[in-house]
């Protein structure tokens, strides 16, 4: 045919995920995943842990970039946010009862 020359003859190569070179965290089931709140509860629960949470809070959220921040500034300290955020409802759902 016309456009048999944009046919590939070999098959194309796998992906890095298909190959399993990516990695992928395992998905903890229910009581695995109580497990780990009740342990970021604990473990912010020491006046130590207080003191680390209170700075973690302090140098993502009360911080704020000028208008002249780059994109890779802004993205990076949303991460950091996303992130204590994390941990904080980590915390909040380790110290509810099951």
């Amino acid at each position: 045919m016309m456009f048999d020359w944009l046919k590939p003859e070999a098959p194309l190569p796998i992906s890095a995920v298909e190959r399993g070179l990516v990695h992928s965290p395992p998905d903890p089931n229910k009581t695995e995943m109580r497990e780990i709140e009740k342990a970021f509860a604990r473990l912010f629960a020491s006046h130590d842990g207080q003191k680390v949470l209170a700075h973690l809070q302090v140098t993502t959220f009360q911080r704020a970039l000028g208008p002249g921040s780059s994109d890779e500034h802004l993205r990076y300290l949303e991460g950091q946010r996303a992130m204590v955020a994390t941990i904080l409802r980590l915390i909040d759902r380790g110290r509810k009862p099951a």
